[in-house]
């Protein structure tokens, strides 16, 4: 892929997802700023139904502040995440704060939460809620996760929830990945992958790149770039039950058969 069609891309997600942000409509990683009017059957879910789908208890739902929880994702890396007290938690591509919010509960005080995200808009709506909220132990930082605004070695835990597909330089966000990580470290990501070799029309459709679909990366190739990167003990899980979310996301297209959610786990 041209330098261009990167940037290009990079345009269109950035501009997609400030629409989202604006908005505060909901609808999956697929919203109808990605995807369309095809997607209505999920716009008109609520943003709780759509994060309760994709794995989220209604005890973690019931305590994250108002407007954080967007129904974007496709599972909950806090299920792998096993967050302890005092540690260091960064979230790639943070969105509105839901996974920081629910994460800073989890390291306590003297814990840390930072958020990284490249859309203006997002962030904005994060910071707002957090001063709101009287959060001291988040930040939502303006980055790409391709060159993350985080120090090396700094970090215990990395969060990340349907957002790694949406690069173009994957091997890049892995080696920046494992750069932050302390000895130790580990992943915790929930993202799609692919399954199938999509159809020729459909990487030429914008909007599906954009609806987390068309940017999925095989698990052979994730567990090349993970152990290129230096990662261990990887592991990755197919999560059989996200099909009957993702089929939503471009109804009648059968994308379900092409992409599906993962669980992403690996230690530096």
């Amino acid at each position: 892929m041209r330098d261009e069609e990167k940037e290009e891309i990079r345009r269109m997600v950035r501009d997609s997802y400030g629409k989202i942000a604006q908005s505060n409509e909901s609808g999956g990683c697929c919203s109808s700023s990605c995807c369309g009017k095809q997607v209505s059957s999920m716009v008109e879910q609520s943003p709780m139904q759509l994060s309760s789908r994709m794995g989220y208890s209604e005890q973690e739902l019931a305590k994250v502040p108002t407007g954080s929880d967007m129904g974007l994702g496709c599972g909950n890396p806090q299920v792998i995440a096993a967050l302890k007290s005092g540690e260091t938690v960064l979230d790639l591509g943070s969105g509105g704060g839901f996974d920081c919010f629910l994460a800073t509960e989890q390291v306590g005080p003297t814990g840390k939460v930072i958020g990284v995200d490249m859309t203006s808009e997002m962030l904005s709506k994060a910071r707002e809620t957090a001063q709101k909220g009287g959060y001291t132990n988040i930040e939502f930082r303006l980055g790409e996760i391709e060159n993350l605004p985080v120090a090396d070695s700094s970090i215990d835990v990395i969060l990340s929830n349907c957002v790694i597909n949406l690069s173009t330089d994957k091997t890049r966000v892995y080696k920046e990945a494992h750069r932050v990580l302390k000895a130790g470290g580990r992943l915790a990501i929930s993202d799609v992958v692919a399954i199938a070799q999509l159809p020729p029309e459909y990487k030429k459709d914008p909007s599906l790149y954009c609806g987390c679909i068309t940017g999925a990366i095989t698990i052979t190739e994730l567990e090349q770039i993970l152990s290129e990167a230096g990662f261990q003990q990887i592991r990755i899980t197919p999560q059989e039950e996200s099909r009957e979310l993702i089929k939503e996301w471009a109804p009648g297209q059968g994308i379900e058969n092409y992409v599906i959610s993962a669980t992403i786990e690996a230690v530096r």
